[in-house]
């Protein structure tokens, strides 16, 4: 399968379409926080040197975030197939990434963005509820996420949260920043010919099988 790089700005369903696309073909889904956070909490190298410049408010150096990526995407999970979450963030990461899959013969895949406007994305995230034990995001207004039992998670049982930067203001200046960041590595990919863009606001299984078939042509 494909590989995919999925750019979205917050609130768009990004979560959401690379669970649907694991369950269905099996992808290794990479969330550039999260393999911080596992070296993070394997006490590695790399993960000592990210916790002390975290601690500081200092960014991990894109070097280091190469590396994770290196490693991960070698690993015979996905050998089927992967969805990288989070990176790249700037044309210098896509750069470097580019290097990365010459070195190992690989090939980029798509890129999707998924895309939504502000105001849309800001009823989603001031309504979002998150399962603290297992991560499960629902929305409240939602038919398609909205948990079974009002204020449950539908796997785990326990009372759903809401996040603190889920607020209006706080949120309104995420998507900026987001946008403000994203958009010179939206044209990047486009004039590459390798980006599809995907209306975020229709129902999820619409825009998976939009998604499918941009994998499977």
């Amino acid at each position: 399968m494909k590989n995919v790089i999925l750019l979205a700005p917050p609130a768009a369903g990004k979560g959401t379409l690379s669970e649907l696309l694991v369950e269905k073909y099996g992808y290794k889904h990479i969330s550039t926080g999260d393999l911080l956070r596992n070296e993070i909490n394997n006490k590695t190298e790399i993960g000592k040197q990210a916790e002390s410049l975290m601690k500081e408010g200092k960014f991990v150096s894109d070097d280091v975030i190469v590396s994770l990526i290196s490693k991960t995407i070698s690993d015979n999970e996905c050998d089927k197939g992967y969805i990288l979450d989070g990176f790249p963030r700037t044309i210098v990461q896509a750069e470097k990434y580019d290097k990365l899959l010459n070195d190992l013969n690989k090939d980029i895949g798509i890129v999707i963005y998924l895309d939504i406007d502000k105001e849309t994305a800001m009823k989603r995230a001031c309504s979002r509820l998150n399962c603290p034990k297992c991560g499960r995001i629902y929305n409240k207004y939602s038919e398609d996420t909205k948990p079974r039992l009002e204020g449950i998670c539908d796997d785990c049982n326990v009372k759903l949260t809401q996040r603190a930067d889920d607020s209006e203001e706080t949120f309104g200046k995420r998507f900026d920043e987001y946008m403000n960041k994203t958009m010179p590595l939206y044209d990047h990919y486009k004039k590459r010919n390798l980006l599809f863009k995907i209306n975020a606001r229709e129902q999820k299984n619409d825009i998976l099988n939009k998604v499918i078939k941009l994998l499977e042509q």
